[in-house]
């Protein structure tokens, strides 16, 4: 099965959201299934086949996440990073600030789920491949 260090190795390579579709690419190949990232603290869990887990460290100091949903600021912040036009780090921020809680990435229908503190769905897209 993959490694946290495996999957590091990958996402070093990912400068901004532009580069995001190349990484997601590179995961599966290890047997990645899903992961989830959790905004408050930054870190994620990994899913590969027969209920295997493995999870990450926290990657920086507790966010607070907002207690509603800004939908329409995380849609754009989201399509502003997904172009390169911010770094990981002000991405997370922007998400906490808009409510988002986590986000989900299924590796075999290649969506990425966003969701508030509720665990309601805040919006889906699928991921270039």
């Amino acid at each position: 099965m993959f490694t946290i260090e495996q999957i590091k190795t990958a996402h070093n390579q990912v400068k901004s959201g532009a580069d995001f579709p190349a990484y997601i690419q590179e995961i599966k190949k290890l047997g990645v299934t899903a992961y989830d990232v959790f905004v408050a603290e930054g870190h994620s869990d990994y899913y590969g086949d027969n209920h295997y887990k493995t999870s990450s460290p926290a990657s920086h100091e507790p966010l607070t996440i907002g207690g509603t949903v800004d939908a329409e600021p995380f849609k754009k912040g989201l399509k502003e990073h997904q172009q390169g036009k911010t770094d990981y780090p002000t991405f997370m921020a922007m998400c906490a600030t808009c409510g988002i809680e986590k986000w989900t990435v299924f590796l075999d229908k290649m969506t990425c789920a966003y969701y508030d503190n509720a665990g309601n769905e805040i919006l889906v897209e699928e991921i270039p491949q």
